[in-house]
């Protein structure tokens, strides 16, 4: 490797998607020696992070030496040719295991890939394997399951974020050069914010769901993390785009998400959704001091800002949990019935919450996420995008609870409702090293807007040269202890009837879990009670449809 634009062979894993794919389409670097450098990389460190559950070294060399010969003969696919990426355990592969990151899919090998892998497939891409993820993208980090929960690369101690978490942190440590991961309250901007990356949530029905395991149908969007803006637009380009397996999908031609990626934002109109943290969620005075920061930024490159509002956190939280939980037990009945104590302790602590919402309450919340995205029209109108606090910084792992979820709220569900695309980028560090971050929110369809701040903003500020140090060889860090369930503080009589409930749902539960349950039943109740029950007639739910289109 003479040219000096090359990498040493010991920093190579830490190339960009952008970088590499010149480099291979100029025979400067060849597919093989990269994805050599990345299972080299996964080796030496990945004990440490707990990242991937399957390394498929194999396959992907097969699939370098392929790349390798169809671009030596002028067959170059594009820019994912040959680049290595990694999957979130819940994209099935065909002939490789995709396990969920649970027990009960321990063993699940699909015959099929799912419409977005193919689509990497075809593009040239080169899979090193499959990514940790909380179970069946959902619970939080969970110490009961047959491998470990993922660690954050600039501090082990502390946690990726979910679900992809996994994703998370192969990206931050060098393990990969891009991943895909999901969204269905924020599980691809979370450890996309955690971990100092670029993680896009894009536009509703814009990518493929088709063959990535389900958690809730009405919210799950699938999509990129990667290091850069740019990488994340080159890794959308090649996964959007129609699928008549996914009933979602929109029929739309895909756009080209980088013909305007670098033209800059002056003039755009911005609206700072300061509110949601100031007033609805709690955020450290950290990342209060870096967005004010980031806006200068903005401000500095000729864009326009000013306050704006949306509802409450709080509002979008009750909507979206009424119904994303509702699904999801659905999803997973059958299983529930059977095995129920085969799940993580976190997952059921999440799931079965769902037992405490009727039909009305999901009905109820259809109504209001339908007035929601009407709301959002004057804002998509008045502004070009809309800028908030994204998550972070991380906490530790072991301070993880699973009642924290019915108790809190968090800053990226309100557009998983409204199903805009939604972006998340770092915006400076604590003074202890982790990460801090921005959302950049647009309207439906506008993802190319969207990465095209994104761009703007990290063009002018330096923090893409700041990677996680790990040494390599260093012994793991111990997996934290399961927390004891919560002690429910709740009469006898409710006691009493939620085991009938459970009882009825066919289920039977450990102690333990029947505990948690429990604990979490007033704060389901005070959530669903939160929900606008006061609406006409002619107030349709969000899940109206038109036949054949």
């Amino acid at each position: 490797m003479s040219d000096s634009s090359i990498p040493s062979s010991s920093d190579l894993h830490f190339i960009t998607i952008t970088e590499a794919s010149r480099l291979i389409q100029e025979r400067k670097l060849s597919p093989v020696e990269l994805t050599k450098a990345y299972l080299s990389r996964i080796e030496a460190v990945d004990a440490q992070l707990h990242a991937y559950i399957t390394v498929t070294a194999d396959h992907a060399l097969q699939q370098a030496r392929a790349a390798e010969a169809e671009i030596a003969t002028g067959n170059w696919r594009g820019p994912l040719h040959g680049i290595p990426v990694a999957l979130k355990d819940i994209y099935c592969t065909a002939g490789i295991r995709t396990t969920c990151h649970s027990k009960t899919r321990a063993d699940y090998v699909p015959d099929f890939d799912a419409t977005t892998v193919s689509k990497l497939y075809e593009h040239g891409a080169v899979l090193l394997g499959k990514l940790a993820t909380h179970e069946f993208a959902h619970g939080g980090p969970s110490f009961d399951l047959p491998w470990p929960a993922a660690r954050n690369p600039w501090k082990l101690e502390h946690v990726t974020g979910g679900s992809s978490s996994g994703s998370g942190a192969a990206i931050a440590a060098g393990l990969a050069a891009g991943s895909l991961g999901s969204d269905t309250g924020g599980s691809i901007r979370n450890p996309a914010a955690l971990c100092g990356l670029v993680g896009l949530k894009p536009t509703y029905g814009l990518v493929s769901r088709s063959g990535v395991y389900t958690n809730s149908f009405s919210y799950d969007h699938a999509g990129p993390i990667t290091w850069t803006v740019e990488d994340c637009a080159m890794m959308l380009q090649a996964i959007a785009g129609h699928d008549p397996k996914d009933p979602a999908s929109a029929p739309y031609p895909v756009e080209d998400f980088g013909a305007e990626l670098f033209a800059g934002i002056k003039g755009m109109r911005i609206g700072v959704l300061r509110h949601l943290y100031e007033e609805d969620i709690k955020v450290a005075d950290s990342l209060k001091t870096a967005l004010e920061a980031a806006y200068g930024v903005l401000r500095g490159l000729g864009a326009e800002l000013e306050d704006a509002r949306i509802r409450s956190a709080h509002d979008y939280h009750a909507v979206k949990i009424t119904q994303a939980e509702s699904e999801l037990f659905s999803v997973h009945e059958p299983v529930l019935r059977q095995r129920a104590n085969d799940f993580g302790a976190d997952f059921l602590g999440r799931a079965l919450g769902a037992l405490l919402i009727g039909g009305a309450d999901y009905m109820q919340a259809s109504r209001q996420r339908r007035r929601m995205i009407a709301e959002m029209a004057p804002l998509y109108e008045t502004y070009d995008v809309l800028v908030t606090a994204g998550p972070g910084p991380a906490g530790r792992l072991d301070a993880w609870r699973t009642l924290n979820f019915w108790t809190g709220t968090n800053i990226t569900a309100p557009f998983n409702c409204t199903g805009g695309p939604a972006l998340v980028q770092c915006i400076g560090f604590t003074d202890d090293g982790l990460p801090l971050s921005m959302q950049i929110v647009g309207r439906p369809f506008a993802d190319p807007v969207v990465l095209r701040v994104a761009q703007a903003y990290e063009a002018a500020t330096n923090w893409k040269t700041r990677r996680p140090v790990i040494q390599p060889g260093a012994a793991p860090l111990a997996q934290p202890p399961v927390p004891a369930p919560a002690k429910a503080d709740i009469p006898q009589a409710r006691r009493d009837e939620i085991a009938a409930i459970c009882k009825r749902a066919g289920l039977t539960l450990a102690e333990g879990h029947f505990e948690q349950l429990c604990a979490s039943a007033p704060h389901v109740e005070a959530m669903v009670a939160h929900l606008h029950r006061d609406w006409a007639f002619r107030d349709e739910p969000s899940s109206v449809f038109f036949p054949g289109a």
